[in-house]
């Protein structure tokens, strides 16, 4: 081997462990949702690798720069056309733009939405969370957009052949939209005492008992929980939440979200721009 190739092997193989480290980086900016700061490390405009346009993508999704997470998105998906997890994060973007959009545009982002979260699972037929957005998806919308409560039943029962937990939430929330409280109860209820551990499904209770006024089984739930892990986010924000909703403990629910603001949060907790929203609706005091 000459020396030229041996020099050219050397500097590929910098350039790479650079690029690596440098995603690597940018990831753990991203889990401790430093978004702004993990999109200039990563530079995606002058990128062509899926994996730094996915993470790129996520960031500014996170930030709630829809278009560009969309733009950012689908240029992945191109480089990369099967990645589940691309196109996943693709109907993500599309359904927080149609939120955000007005009514004569909000249809066909909609519908973007779906198809992505569609193309994502069948890529990956066990993509879990996909398949929950999916779910949702057809709960949520109307038919002459592609929803449907019996494709939602059809996908429950997919995923609930891959997880017995979830399974159980999933039939909840068919039954919940069904307006068949009792059986929902149920669910959530079966969901908590096979992982009762995990705060998700006893808050998950927690907030369903509260909209359906059954606030001393709701209240009983979050001591549960708090009982727990008292600092979990997502029981400090959704119990702040609820309170804020059924217009009840004011300042406990300020001491609540005065706390969250000073946790240390992932992307898979509420951002911190909602819990200062809440704080806003708070009377002072």
């Amino acid at each position: 081997m000459d020396t030229v190739r041996v020099l050219l092997i050397l500097v590929l193989g910098i350039v790479s462990l650079r690029a690596d480290t440098t995603l690597e980086q940018a990831q753990k900016l991203y889990n401790t949702t430093q978004y702004t700061q993990a999109v200039a490390l990563l530079k995606p405009d002058q990128s062509k690798e899926a994996a730094v346009l996915l993470l790129a993508g996520k960031s500014y999704l996170m930030l709630g720069d829809y278009k560009r997470s969309v733009d950012l998105l689908r240029k992945a998906s191109t480089i990369q056309p099967g990645s589940s997890d691309i196109w996943h994060w693709l109907g993500k973007a599309h359904g927080r733009r149609a939120e955000h959009s007005s009514f004569l545009t909000a249809p066909k982002y909609a519908v973007d939405c779906r198809s992505a979260f569609e193309k994502a699972v069948e890529l990956d037929p066990k993509n879990i969370e996909a398949m929950q957005d999916l779910m949702e998806y057809y709960l949520e919308a109307p038919g002459f957009l592609g929803g449907g409560t019996d494709k939602a039943a059809t996908m429950a029962k997919r995923i609930g052949a891959l997880d017995p937990v979830e399974k159980h939430f999933v039939e909840a929330r068919l039954a919940e939209k069904r307006k068949d409280v009792a059986s929902a109860e149920q669910h959530l209820r079966a969901a908590v005492e096979l992982a009762p551990k995990e705060i998700g499904r006893i808050v998950d209770l927690a907030r369903f008992l509260a909209r359906h006024g059954k606030r001393s089984d709701s209240e009983a739930a979050f001591e549960k929980a708090a009982r727990i892990s008292p600092t979990s986010p997502l029981l400090v924000f959704h119990r702040a939440e609820t309170y804020i909703d059924e217009k009840r403990n004011p300042s406990q629910a300020r001491d609540l979200l005065k706390l969250y603001l000073t946790l240390n949060l992932t992307p898979d907790d509420p951002p911190r721009a909602e819990a200062e929203k809440l704080l806003a609706k708070l009377p002072k005091g």
